[in-house]
């Protein structure tokens, strides 16, 4: 138990924990990009699929992502109050780092996402935000199967400026957040040293900024409507 009180066993956590959600974003968008066709149906073929899946596999996956975002929370709220009390933090390899605006602002990035995640829950899981267009009480056919309209309600949300703007947001803070986080893991789990820091931060910002431009550019071009 010593370890999961320590400060590096808390980074540690931390680090484990938010790699694991960066996974699955990437995975998210995966899917997310089915709307531009290339799984047969697109994106309603793609929705009907996984709520096709068995209900004990579902609740289990949405558990295991419920549970890994409290843990992280969990600890990264005990993080910034032991460092604002002004408590040593350690890493496995000690390395000399530039203070950066993502570095500096890790908690409110943090903050704003996790903000924004609950208003994507209830926009496009629960459908509880503009329930006019919700895509369980739209039907489409796909190949002779009725499925929820999920394209047209995605369309529908993007051509709202309001909307939009709230993803823009969301989607610049997942950057700021991970282009941080994803170097600070390898730092803390001692994976990196002075040669390769240099290295490590570069891919880093090009994972973070490859899930921003991913994420947004379907929102850019349902709002555009070229996407159709």
């Amino acid at each position: 138990m010593h370890f999961f009180s320590s400060s590096i066993g808390k980074k540690i956590v931390m680090a484990v924990t938010g790699v694991s959600m960066a996974m699955f974003a990437c995975i998210h968008l995966i899917g997310n990009s089915t709307i531009f066709g290339w799984l047969n149906g697109g994106v309603n073929a793609y929705a009907h699929h996984l709520h096709a899946l068995p209900l004990p596999i579902i609740i289990g996956f949405r558990s295991v992502l419920g549970l890994l975002l409290a843990i992280h929370v969990w600890y990264g709220i005990k993080l910034t109050l032991e460092n604002n009390g002004g408590r040593p933090q350690q890493y496995a390899v000690k390395a000399t780092k530039k203070t950066t605006i993502s570095s500096e602002n890790m908690i409110w990035t943090g903050v704003i996402l996790l903000g924004f995640l609950i208003y994507h829950l209830l926009h496009f899981t629960l459908q509880t935000i503009s329930p006019e267009t919700a895509a369980l009480t739209h039907l489409t056919n796909v190949h002779g199967t009725d499925m929820p309209d999920v394209f047209s309600m995605m369309s529908a949300a993007f051509k709202n400026v309001a909307i939009l703007a709230i993803y823009g947001v969301g989607m610049v803070a997942l950057f700021l957040h991970l282009s941080h986080g994803i170097q600070s893991f390898f730092q803390t789990m001692g994976w990196n040293n002075g040669k390769t820091l240099c290295l490590i931060t570069k891919a880093s910002t090009l994972v973070a900024l490859g899930l921003l431009f991913g994420y947004m550019s379907i929102p850019m071009l349902l709002f555009a409507n070229i996407l159709k």
